[in-house]
Parts: structure tokens; C-alpha cells; sequence
């Protein structure tokens, strides 16, 4: 099935490799209309965390000025990666629509298994270590958090 939508989200793809990007794009629409359409730019900004879902969402939540993109729906190229997944959840998007598979970007060279892999392990057994300190100091934070009357829920 064609889709409008995430045929832009496939262009901007094409166009992210002729500008030195990674070969994928997204797309958030809300009413039928684009807000965003943004591609991979990991490696023109030097930022691994500049994927096109991530910088999709970043231009939706400045466009719309608010975080809680739930009344949108987000088109992507390929299959979001864990880490844009974990964004897409953080922004309540409900609806995700793609075209290619994890395994298809697997195929190309684009692999997330060490990251669905060490997910799931218990901390003291992943790659990255990873030790916790100051954890009595940082719960003082969560109390003021706690008891603070003007916080914006998320």
C-alpha cells in the first residue's frame, strides 16, 4: 500500500545520503498535515543521537511548542532503532508507520541487536559498565521533586 506520507519520509532518506546523512527519514503529521520531515544527520553533526525519527520529533516539539506529540502520528523510512522507539514512547506518539525492517537496515549495515541484546541483561552483565554512585544525594533531588507544587508532569 502507498502511502503519501511516508513516501516523504522515504525522499528525504535519498536526500539525507546525497547530503552525507544516513540513508533514513521521518515524517510527523498531525491532521493530515506535515509538521516535521526530517532525515539522519548522525554523521554532518557529528551527534550519534541525530537520527531522523529523533530530529523529526525535536522540529515537531518546537513547531507545536508543546512535548506531548499524542495527537500525531510519526511515518519512518525504516523500523525505528531502540533508542528512537524509546523517544517515540516519550512522546506519546501513537502510530507508527514504516517501510523497511530493522532486518532490511541490519542488511545494509545498520544492525541494533547488541543494543536489544544488552538491554535485557542485568546490569553487572553488559558491555558498558556501568556502577552506580551517590545514589543517597540524587534521592534528595527526587524529594524536593516529589514535594514541589509547580512541576510539569511528563
Amino acid at each position: 500500500m502507498e502511502n503519501i506520507f511516508l513516501n516523504k519520509a522515504i525522499e528525504i532518506s535519498l536526500e539525507s545520503i546525497k547530503k552525507g546523512g544516513g540513508p533514513f527519514g521521518a515524517c510527523i503529521v498531525r491532521d493530515n498535515e506535515i509538521i516535521s520531515l526530517e532525515h539522519n544527520t548522525v554523521t554532518i553533526d557529528n551527534d550519534p543521537t541525530a537520527h531522523a525519527e529523533i530530529n523529526a520529533i525535536r522540529t515537531a516539539s518546537k513547531k507545536l511548542g508543546k512535548f506531548d506529540l499524542s495527537d500525531c502520528v510519526i511515518y519512518s523510512s525504516t523500523e525505528p532503532c531502540p533508542m528512537c522507539l524509546s523517544a517515540i514512547y516519550w512522546a506519546k506518539i501513537p502510530v507508527v508507520y514504516f517501510a523497511t525492517t530493522r532486518k532490511d537496515a541490519e542488511e545494509i549495515g545498520f544492525s541494533d541487536n547488541l543494543i536489544y541484546e544488552e538491554i535485557n541483561k542485568p546490569i553487572s552483565k553488559r558491555k558498558i559498565r556501568m556502577i552506580q554512585l551517590n545514589k543517597s544525594k540524587s534521592l534528595e533531588v527526587f524529594e524536593v521533586w516529589k514535594k514541589y507544587e509547580n512541576k510539569i508532569e511528563y
